[in-house]
């Protein structure tokens, strides 16, 4: 087993100003270190030009941009580096695994990836400038892969593919996005059609009325369906399937096996996150084994984060940390079955 840990990152003000903040955590840090190891073996296919970003992020979310401009100077890089690493936009992404399951007042989600993807960042965050204040794992720093705003939307996605990919933003720069912007299911509904995909992905959104609605996402359009289970299979659009979907139908027949089990969160959570019920992977060396599992709570107000299986969740009370209180833990712990390294604790990452 390998301990591993996320450090959380509480923040309250601008979008410039966390992004400087995120900058100068970052500087010296393993994450960087290792993403420019890996940049120099694995060459951009093409160039992001600024101007192109900027003018793909401005109409949906213009805060994040001051976010990136931040990170800028605090890094001292140049815009096209930073844009490489953090802008979201015709980024590169692989396959991936996850698994989702809601209820009329929860959403938990399995994220399935390989360890020299994740960064170990919890970040809560509320704006001064702009955007709704969030809570939630990050990735690639100013994206993420689940969490929940303070309207109560919660969001989480899970990878169907990565064919005939179109000019627009990756899956975690498009969470952060609906989070930020959307108080509803139906507003993250109409934000997820509107905005340009670079893969193909199902985004899941739920909140305070309790309605799940699944938003099947491809460079070629979407649709929407309501399901209360998601794994990495399109239902509706199912000639963008990929031929190989045993592990998907596989974990979704496991939730539908011990569903009737689920009979609160804390059995949902266990549902998800136990090592024995078929719906926790350790397939990390195949891109999709469990990193965390995340459970959010609308009408609450209240976050759950474990990192590993057959783990205790840690309990985070948004609701208080919106009244001004700051939390007094710095990091979460946990432990992965696997040797494989992890970006922000290893050396030598490739």
């Amino acid at each position: 087993m390998k301990q591993i840990y996320s450090d959380i990152i509480q923040f309250r003000g601008s979008h410039y100003d966390f992004g400087h903040k995120q900058g100068e955590l970052l500087k010296d840090s393993l994450t960087i270190e290792n993403r420019k190891r890996i940049w120099k073996i694995r060459r951009p296919h093409f160039v992001i030009e600024e101007q192109e970003v900027k003018n793909a992020i401005m109409p949906f979310a213009p805060q994040i941009w001051e976010e990136l401009l931040g990170l800028r100077d605090a890094l001292q890089w140049d815009m096209q580096e930073v844009l490489q690493e953090f802008g979201g936009y015709r980024l590169h992404y692989m396959r991936s695994g996850c698994s989702i399951f809601t209820d009329t007042n929860y959403l938990i989600r399995n994220y399935d990836y390989h360890p020299k993807t994740y960064e170990g960042r919890y970040t809560i965050y509320q704006p001064t400038d702009q955007g709704y204040a969030l809570i939630g794992p990050s990735q690639r720093i100013t994206g993420r892969m689940d969490g929940m705003n303070e309207k109560g939307l919660a969001m989480g996605y899970n990878f169907m593919h990565r064919k005939k990919p179109g000019d627009g933003f990756i899956c975690n720069m498009i969470g952060r996005m609906v989070l930020e912007n959307c108080a509803t299911v139906d507003e993250a509904v109409q934000m997820l059609q509107e905005v340009p995909h670079r893969h193909s992905f199902s985004y899941v959104v739920l909140d305070t009325s309790g309605e799940t609605y699944i938003v099947e996402a491809t460079p070629r359009g979407t649709i929407v369906r309501q399901s209360n289970v998601c794994t990495n299979h399109f239902e509706l659009l199912q000639h963008e399937n990929r031929h190989h979907l045993d592990d998907s139908y596989k974990r979704m027949e496991a939730i539908e096996r011990h569903e009737s089990e689920a009979t609160d969160a804390y059995q949902a959570f266990r549902m998800l996150n136990d090592s024995d019920k078929g719906v926790f992977s350790k397939q990390y060396k195949n891109w999709s084994g469990t990193i965390h599992t995340s459970a959010y709570f609308p009408n609450e107000l209240k976050a759950w984060f474990a990192l590993g299986g057959d783990r205790e969740p840690v309990i985070f009370d948004f609701a208080k940390w919106l009244r001004g209180e700051r939390l007094g833990m710095k990091r979460i712990l946990g432990e992965v079955e696997t040797d494989l390294p992890f970006v922000h604790m290893d050396k030598n990452v490739r």
